[in-house]
């Protein structure tokens, strides 16, 4: 049996000290670590979330005269992240002869200007560069590369509910934003 030279306790290299030091590090980190994930997710996730659309009262179904334009204004709530704003948005519906409902968005597709119903030639017709367009939205003259885009309606109970949404300018084809 070897005997220790030097007088009082001897602790080895690898003490139970050390080892409860380790374990304390790692727990903590591991506690840490899981309750940072949720954190920084709830804190960064609103970022990534696109907006929420909702169906939207824009009035009366009975109010739209068949195979005229109306502009119909509504307020909206955007939520955007941890923002929430109240918009003032209009649309234009045309009832047509079989009862259904097409709602335009108010923006013209040529570079995002606001058009307006001329009833003399009973055309839509886009003043910034002389785009125009027939009741149903499609493109009679100008420079704008696609129709109207129609917004998602639907009725009910007397009631027209849009969804409004914004599409890019300038594009051949329909691409939300």
């Amino acid at each position: 049996m070897e005997q220790n030279d030097s007088p009082g306790f001897y602790t080895p290299v690898g003490s139970r000290r050390t080892f409860f030091r380790w374990v304390t590090a790692a727990a903590s980190s591991l506690i840490g670590l899981g309750l940072a994930v949720p954190l920084v997710g709830y804190v960064v996730s609103p970022a990534f979330r696109r907006r929420e659309q909702r169906w939207v009262d824009v009035g009366r179904e009975a109010d739209l005269p068949v195979g005229e334009p109306k502009q119909l204004e509504h307020v909206t709530t955007l939520r955007d992240g941890w923002m929430e704003t109240k918009s003032q948005k209009a649309v234009w519906a045309v009832k047509q002869t079989d009862g259904s409902i097409t709602v335009f968005s108010p923006i013209c597709t040529h570079l995002g200007c606001g058009y307006r119903w001329e009833q003399s030639d009973r055309t839509f017709k886009c003043p910034c560069h002389r785009s125009v367009f027939d009741v149903d939205g499609k493109v009679m003259a100008g420079p704008a590369p696609r129709p109207l885009d129609v917004l998602p309606a639907k009725v009910e109970e007397g009631r027209l509910f849009v969804i409004y949404k914004e599409y890019k300018a300038g594009l051949s084809r329909a691409q939300e934003i």
